[in-house]
């Protein structure tokens, strides 16, 4: 089949019978229901981009597996110049859409499952890593949106996996037999799993053998048996059900979306299973595939904020303020904090190590430093948006008032800005201004930036343990003159 067009991966969702919830009933057609597909549209357009001329170079690669042109979605990276070119697309897809466009946890799970099936099979002599590289031929040969599902809803989380009450809580093996497995559970905060094809299904901790059965990594379709999505809520969202393409809902064309996929005695069979009960390796994939997905913020991020600095300078020339000092710092200190994001995403994948199994790995030491940024500066990077933009972004009255006989004059009169801007044009960029920091795509840029890829607090540990603390304290020591070491 080859790659795509963003319009034949909508009309292959088409053909998927995913058993889709909202507002407590079942979407028969969530392709085209207003709320869902802006979050397809910016899926369509990982798709459309691969096949434009100007952006191939960062967009496709070369599958290690089948030697055929494929998506770079849906690539294993080879060297150093994969990593960098995963950020640097990730960067352009966030400017194009100006929200999430969710296939980049599936693509960070390709990498990670790979590597550590390989070392599974080398300690075990299992044949998971053959039966992944079935899987990703299968993937890079029909183009494939995949979603990487590791967070589980946890329950208690000071207990482990096995000790929780209700068993449940985090996705497990409930049966073997010759033929495959069946698990049941759930996966929370799914980004994309409506709109994916396939989920590469991951454990979610570090596990101990009395965890061993919710050590279970598999691909499942999203419309297999025993699978059903309820569709998560975002701020404003309704927006969307309003006039198409109208003014209120800030992004009208894009957006993202998360759900709960819930598994109920769900068959997967022995080919599509990648590791089952070999628990010391669940914390090996949990790491590896945090690592690839702290540095992906690296670039989604900057690139969505890139839009947010563009809405934020054009809102200041609609205000009539543009040349005033404190704006331009504010713009400047926006800038320098988005390319701070991005400056680590490129950092970790420069230092990128090939791995036993042959793709590269970032350095995670720089890749988590990523994330951690990734927790602050879209906040403050929204907090300077909202400043210059002013109060009228939250209290201006709706698209129907400028529209309506009796109030369209009185709002085009009051809430006019320069002399040189258009007052619905002024009211448009508030809008989207709005809809990044405070409505459905704030969702992604913000509170995904805090706990997506795992929370503030993951990456400290994660810095702590890698930051190499004693050795900089011995440094400290021989410059100090209170111990020495011969030289090297």
């Amino acid at each position: 089949m080859g790659l795509m067009t963003g319009q034949e991966y909508i009309e292959s969702l088409r053909r998927l019978h995913t058993k889709v919830y909202l507002f407590g009933k079942r979407v028969e057609n969530f392709v085209d229901h207003p709320i869902i597909r802006p979050s397809i549209n910016s899926v369509a357009m990982t798709y459309d981009l691969a096949l434009d001329p100007q952006y191939q170079d960062i967009m496709l690669a070369v599958s290690n597996l089948t030697g055929k042109t494929i998506n770079r979605f849906c690539h294993l990276h080879q060297n150093e110049q994969d990593l960098i070119n995963k950020v640097r697309m990730q960067r352009l897809l966030g400017q194009k859409t100006g929200a999430c466009f969710q296939r980049c946890v599936g693509m960070d799970a390709f990498n990670a499952v790979y590597s550590t099936t390989f070392e599974v099979d080398q300690k075990y002599h299992t044949n998971y890593h053959q039966n992944f590289i079935a899987f990703m031929k299968e993937v890079q040969e029909k183009d494939l949106t995949v979603d990487g599902a590791m967070t589980d809803p946890k329950g208690d989380r000071s207990l482990s996996p096995g000790k929780q009450k209700d068993p449940d809580m985090y996705l497990h093996v409930v049966e073997k037999n010759t033929k495959g497995i069946y698990v049941t559970g759930a996966k929370a905060h799914q980004t994309g799993a409506v709109n994916s094809h396939e989920h590469l299904i991951m454990p979610t901790v570090a596990m101990g053998e009395n965890d061993k059965e919710y050590a279970v990594s598999f691909a499942i379709p999203s419309d297999a048996e025993g699978i059903k999505m309820i569709y998560g809520r975002q701020s404003c969202d309704t927006r969307k059900l309003e006039k198409s393409g109208g003014m209120d809902c800030g992004n009208c064309r894009f957006g993202g979306q998360e759900a709960l996929v819930v598994f109920e005695h769900v068959f997967v069979p022995w080919e599509r299973v990648f590791l089952c009960e070999e628990y010391e390796f669940a914390g090996v994939l949990v790491e590896r595939f945090a690592g690839y997905h702290r540095q992906s913020y690296g670039g989604c991020k900057t690139g969505v904020g890139d839009v947010l600095i563009g809405a934020a300078a054009v809102a200041a020339e609609y205000n009539g303020v543009q040349k005033a000092s404190h704006i331009k710092d504010k713009l400047i200190e926006m800038i320098q904090l988005n390319e701070t994001m991005y400056s680590c995403g490129i950092a970790c994948s420069v230092l990128g190590t090939q791995t036993a199994a042959g793709n590269y790995q970032i350095d995670n030491l720089l890749a988590n430093v990523c994330k951690q940024n990734v927790t602050r500066f879209p906040y403050e990077i929204a907090r300077l948006a909202e400043d210059i933009a002013g109060g009228l972004m939250v209290t201006m009255p709706s698209e129907e008032d400028f529209n309506s006989p009796e109030t369209a004059e009185i709002c085009r009169k009051y809430f006019k800005g320069s002399a040189d801007a258009d007052t619905v044009e002024r009211m448009k960029i508030l809008r989207l201004i709005e809809n990044m920091t405070l409505g459905s795509a704030a969702v992604g840029y913000r509170t995904e930036s805090m706990h997506g890829a795992g929370s503030p607090q993951a990456q400290r540990i994660m810095i702590n343990r890698q930051g190499k603390l004693e050795e900089k304290k011995k440094l400290a020591k021989v410059i100090a003159g209170i111990s020495s070491e011969p030289d090297k």
